[in-house]
């Protein structure tokens, strides 16, 4: 009895405590609570008197978020002053939509209804969305936006450098930087703010107008700072001008992706390749479904795909993504990104006008010439300036850019070896599958193709099907002197698979007899025509004979 009356006591004191320290806990302890006495007494007394301590939150129908972030950032609910200049307690900076309206997570992700920091910024287990690192912040304009015709990064870094050149920030202030007062009373932001410029749009006669300025006023900016463009000039600035968004860096980071080639295997959106995963919902990713036993550091998505781009295999056992030797400013570039591509499923009545003019009306997220649709498509594979890629354990991608090869090729032969492709290798059919390219974005991608290599097609005056041979004796031949690097049976090795049914439909026997002739400059291919030390040249006779026996393929796979 005695034992059970002690029992008794000491639970019952055990659960008193735990109820009074819950009580404490939730009356003074939490994290909102005491950032609140800590704005409170920062405060003017005028100010600390009319101050609650207090849940704060924000619903927004519109969006469906119940946001409580602001009970601990105060200064950022409304009708709230806030204190000037403190992270913490300050108002929120500036942006294109009205935080009070739609709430905190819809743009930084994280666990709005939380009031626990951690919680809140849903850096715990099983919170499939953690608020994204600060220096990516801009990325949660992805979740509703799709910036509209960005050009490959050497167009963009070329408007900003002529945006510079042209002392534009003399006047205009852009994503923090210009407007500032000069020697002389010079600057000092004279004419709007240009930070989301492409989002609202501006007028197209912008520098005839800027003239008319300019041969009215005496002195001052419009004399000092503001001179005559050209023509190709006020295009390059242009095309800057409609990249800001009001993301600062977010463009710059989707031009790098649209220069590397990355949809020549990955889908965005419904327009890229087949060979990778479908990146366009990569940023919603949940930390908590990827495996991190090959990563070092933080279990965060942003480190993960950093990482990952810097070695893909070493993170994804077996990928067939290559390491494309980014440097860590591209790394960095790459992940601001990846973390972009998030979808928020808002009624589309909310949607902005970018989205709905991609996933309405098929506006191209990239811009279409020929340049930016080369990166965007082409690049990875067949190198920036069209010389061909070798990555460790691939086979050597083709030099598409190569003189001898563009001088035996007509345009139509480029066109079509676009838009079919290479069945049984990563070359997709880009004008036949879904997501591909349309018929004017190949043409300007052959245009650009020719320019790559700036040879013209050489032309040929014999009939597509010309070559008589021995077919015994150029397999003899095929075997001696191919077979090692395009394989037994045609199936490619270090050089590229002969045994290709598109690739025999399309080209000439000119063009086979030709480039085992004279070779591939700057490549592996030699030319056979002629002999070396260590082998002799090769007949028209025998030529032609192998060409006979590669004609034995056609058809087969």
């Amino acid at each position: 009895m005695k034992a059970n009356k002690h029992l008794l006591l000491w639970s019952s004191l055990a659960a008193l405590a735990v109820l009074l320290w819950a009580a404490v806990d939730e009356n003074f302890l939490r994290d909102w609570r005491v950032i609140q006495w800590g704005i409170q007494a920062r405060l003017p007394s005028s100010q600390a008197d009319a101050f609650t301590i207090q849940l704060r939150q924000i619903v927004s129908r519109e969006v469906g978020a119940t946001d409580r972030c602001v009970s601990c950032h105060v200064g950022m609910a409304p009708g709230e002053s806030g204190i000037e200049g403190d992270r913490l307690f300050g108002r929120h900076r500036d942006v294109v939509h009205d935080p009070a309206s739609y709430g905190c997570t819809v743009c930084h992700g994280g666990q709005g209804r939380a009031t626990d920091t951690a919680d809140a910024h849903g850096t715990v287990p099983h919170w499939p969305e953690p608020m994204l690192p600060k220096e990516y912040l801009f990325a949660g304009c992805g979740g509703c936006h799709t910036h509209l015709s960005v050009p490959n990064l050497t167009q963009l870094e070329k408007g900003r450098a002529r945006f510079e050149q042209a002392d534009c920030l003399a006047c205009h202030k852009l994503d923090g930087r210009g407007g500032t007062l000069r020697p002389g009373g010079a600057g000092g932001q004279e004419g709007p703010d240009l930070s989301r410029v492409g989002a609202y749009g501006f007028k197209a006669n912008w520098y005839e107008h800027h003239m008319e300025q300019k041969k009215k006023a005496a002195s001052g900016p419009w004399v000092s700072a503001f001179g005559e463009l050209s023509e190709s000039e006020r295009r390059e600035i242009d095309e800057y001008l409609r990249s800001r968004v009001g993301a600062p860096g977010l463009s710059e980071a989707k031009a790098l992706f649209h220069t590397l080639g990355c949809r020549g295997c990955h889908k965005v959106r419904g327009v890229g390749g087949d060979d990778g995963p479908d990146l366009t919902a990569v940023g919603n990713r949940d930390p908590g479904q990827l495996s991190f036993a090959q990563v070092q550091g933080e279990r965060t998505l942003a480190n993960w795909f950093k990482q990952h781009f810097r070695s893909p295999a070493a993170v994804v056992q077996g990928s067939a993504m290559p390491e494309l030797g980014l440097t860590e400013r591209q790394v960095d570039q790459l992940t601001f990104y990846v973390l972009s591509l998030r979808r928020r499923n808002y009624p589309e009545a909310l949607w902005p006008k970018d989205r709905i003019r991609a996933e309405r009306f098929g506006m191209r997220e990239f811009a279409t010439d020929g340049a930016t649709l080369y990166g965007t498509f082409c690049a990875a594979c067949h190198g920036a300036g069209g010389e061909g890629m070798r990555y460790p354990g691939f086979a050597a991608f083709p030099a598409i850019g190569n003189l001898d090869f563009l001088r035996l090729v007509s345009d139509d032969f480029l066109r079509e070896q676009i838009k079919r492709g290479r069945p049984g290798r990563r070359m997709p059919a880009w004008g036949q599958q879904e997501g591909g390219l349309r018929d004017e974005e190949i043409s300007r991608l052959v245009a650009y193709v020719r320019d790559l290599g700036g040879a013209a097609y050489e032309g040929d005056p014999k009939p597509r099907r010309w070559v008589e041979g021995d077919v015994v004796a150029g397999e003899r031949l095929y075997v001696k002197a191919c077979a090692a690097c395009h394989g037994d049976r045609g199936e490619g090795r270090e050089g590229p698979a002969l045994n290709n049914r598109v690739l025999l439909d399309l080209a000439t026997d000119t063009y086979l007899f030709k480039t085992i002739q004279n070779g591939r400059t700057g490549t592996s291919m030699v030319a056979f025509g002629a002999g070396s030390t260590v082998r002799g040249a090769l007949t028209d006779a025998e030529i032609s004979s192998i060409v006979a026996f590669l004609r034995t393929w056609e058809g087969k796979k």
